[in-house]
């Protein structure tokens, strides 16, 4: 393919959400509110959990870390699709459209093998409670976040080395609020079903590998901790409940768009929105409306730091 071809598409048009002004404006408001709110939960989870020497365990670093990415995956679409709501040209340029696709699937990966970490780690705690410690020590967890971290980018890679090399020499207008990346394809000047289906396939392997991962530690908590006692497996759901909710709200959605797409343009949009906006935003509310010890931690620090 001649690499020369992409100097003729200087930028992409996003089309964005909504057309109606009125409807642009609205969105406006809601969606800037809920990236304050996602970046603000974020950072008071993750400023908790430093600060605050009764969440220094695995699990809360583990959680930490999930903060940390979340507020990083809304970060790259979301003020990009906030501050277009009152333009009347949605442009991005095509290094700037190439950045998203990179950072987006890094990101998103990074968090997928994530939370394949923190369901081991909760299979460690209620499996194997006497050695929980020893198994997750911090050494394990910083190298399991290097893993997922690495995973992630890996697998930008593989997507961008393959877009950039595309001839784009016409069609630049994009259906939605961010470059995805089955939506870029589709603009480039060449016959682009089976490179579809292989990038497809390569989100698929990511994708379906973590989500199976996810189903066979959370299958093997259930039983194991009922074979041990009769109200084990309510134990075990009430453990694990926060956990399965995040890797439902945050999977579902990438299988429906780069696993099995329905190629279904207002869904699409509204999948993207879920696992780049609502997911982020949902994460924190899950784990500190549930968890006792987040809820002691903001006590203990607003006594502290305001109280006083």
């Amino acid at each position: 393919m001649d690499g020369g071809n992409q100097s003729v598409v200087s930028e992409f048009i996003l089309w964005g959400l909504a057309n109606s002004k009125n409807l642009q404006l609205l969105l406006f408001v809601i969606f800037l509110i809920l990236y304050l709110l996602i970046v603000s939960g974020n950072i008071v989870i993750m400023v908790l959990i430093t600060t605050d020497r009764h969440l220094h365990s695995p699990m809360y670093f583990l959680l930490a870390n999930l903060s940390f990415v979340d507020m990083w995956l809304s970060s790259i679409t979301t003020p990009k699709m906030i501050s277009d709501f009152p333009r009347e040209n949605k442009t991005i340029s095509f290094a700037g459209c190439m950045s998203q696709v990179f950072f987006a699937h890094c990101i998103a990966g990074a968090e997928m093998v994530l939370l394949v970490v923190m369901a081991y780690d909760r299979y460690v705690a209620i499996c194997k409670p006497l050695h929980y410690f020893t198994i997750m020590n911090l050494k394990r967890c910083t190298g399991l976040v290097f893993v997922s971290w690495t995973t992630g980018f890996v697998h930008a890679m593989s997507q961008v080395i393959v877009i950039v090399q595309l001839p784009f020499c016409g069609p630049k207008e994009i259906d939605s609020f961010f470059c995805d990346m089955p939506l870029v394809i589709k603009l480039a000047c060449v016959d682009s079903y089976d490179l579809d289906i292989l990038m497809n396939a390569d989100c698929g392997v990511v994708v379906v590998t973590c989500f199976i991962l996810l189903l066979i530690s959370y299958t093997l908590i259930l039983i194991s901790v009922h074979q041990s006692s009769k109200a084990g497996a309510s134990k075990a759901l009430s453990t694990c409940s926060a956990h399965v909710t995040v890797v439902m709200i945050f999977f579902v959605p990438c299988l429906f768009i780069y696993v099995w797409p329905l190629n279904v343009t207002w869904l699409d949009k509204f999948f993207a929105v879920f696992y780049s906006v609502f997911t982020p935003l949902l994460n924190p509310a899950i784990y500190t409306l549930r968890n006792k010890e987040i809820k002691n931690a903001m006590s203990r620090f607003l006594s502290k730091y305001i109280g006083s």
